[in-house]
C-alpha cells in the first residue's frame, strides 16, 4: 500500500473512530440513541473506506426511463 493511500486510510480510520466513540459516549451517559444522519455519515464513511481498500468504486444505477 503506497503511503498516501496509507495515510488517507488512517484518516478515515481516525475520523470513524472519533464518531463511534462519541455516539458511545451518549449511549452510556443519556442513554439515547444517536440521530440517523449521524449514523449514515459513519456509515458513509466506512464505504469510502471500503471503497478505497478495494480499489472498487459503486456502480451507477441505471436510470430507470430512457428519454
Amino acid at each position: 500500500m503506497s503511503t498516501s493511500k496509507r495515510e488517507e486510510v488512517l484518516s478515515h480510520l481516525r475520523y470513524i473512530r472519533r464518531e463511534l466513540r462519541d455516539m458511545h459516549q451518549m449511549l452510556s451517559d443519556d442513554n439515547l440513541l444517536p440521530e440517523t444522519t449521524e449514523l449514515k455519515e459513519v456509515h458513509a464513511s466506512l464505504d469510502a473506506l471500503y471503497q478505497l481498500l478495494s480499489g472498487k468504486t459503486k456502480k451507477k444505477p441505471k436510470p430507470e426511463f430512457d428519454d
